[in-house]
Parts: C-alpha cells; sequence; structure tokens
C-alpha cells in the first residue's frame, strides 16, 4: 500500500517501466525515517527514480525533488502495483484529502499550499 507519509514510509519500492509496462520491482528500507531535508531526495535520485508517486508530502520534500529533476505526483491511494499501473496509463487518481491531515497542516500555514 501506498503510505501516508512519504517520508516517514519504512520503505520505498522502486519500479522500472519498459514500453509502457511494468518491469524490474524492488523494494529499500528506508535508511531516513528519523532525516534532515534533502537526505531522501538524493538517496532516491542515486537509485535512478525519475518519479515520486506519494499520499502526501511537504512542500520542502516537493521542491528538493523537483530541483533533481524528479517529478512528483502526490495524493495517490491504494496498492503500489495498482498505482503504478493507473500512472501508467494517465488515469491515475490524485485525493486532495492528505492535504487535511495534521501533519501536513503546518506546511499550509506557512503560506504554502502542500
Amino acid at each position: 500500500m501506498v503510505s501516508a507519509h512519504f517520508g516517514r514510509a519504512p520503505f520505498y519500492t522502486i519500479v522500472s517501466v519498459d514500453e509502457g509496462r511494468i518491469g524490474e520491482v524492488s523494494v529499500l528500507r528506508n535508511p531516513f525515517v528519523e532525516h534532515s531535508p534533502g537526505q531522501i531526495p538524493r538517496f532516491l535520485k542515486e537509485q535512478g527514480v525519475k518519479v515520486i508517486i506519494a499520499y502526501g508530502m511537504g512542500w520542502r520534500a516537493k521542491e528538493l525533488f523537483s530541483s533533481l529533476g524528479i517529478e512528483v505526483v502526490v495524493g495517490a491511494e491504494g496498492r503500489i502495483k495498482q498505482v503504478v499501473e493507473s500512472f501508467i496509463k494517465g488515469t491515475l487518481k490524485s485525493s486532495e484529502d492528505w492535504r487535511r491531515k495534521p501533519e501536513f497542516r503546518h506546511h499550509e500555514h506557512h503560506g504554502c499550499s502542500d
């Protein structure tokens, strides 16, 4: 299942996509559950990640991923395989409910939309 909070996810699932199909899948333990800004984006960039699909993510993390050339898609819910397949097909629906979760509210109070 997609984790509720990207930075606190215990694992990251790395999925390669080849010709519109799911290819190799690997699961990596998050080495930075307690992390400083930039550690997770740099770690995932080193893994060759080009797109992040998450449920909720803070504005700083989104900016850091963008600065590394990694696309961020938030609001994804459900089983990872179905979420990735929907993304590939262009039918992934994003929920805005994550923005109302307490751990993300403080981002909005600073004048940020995420």
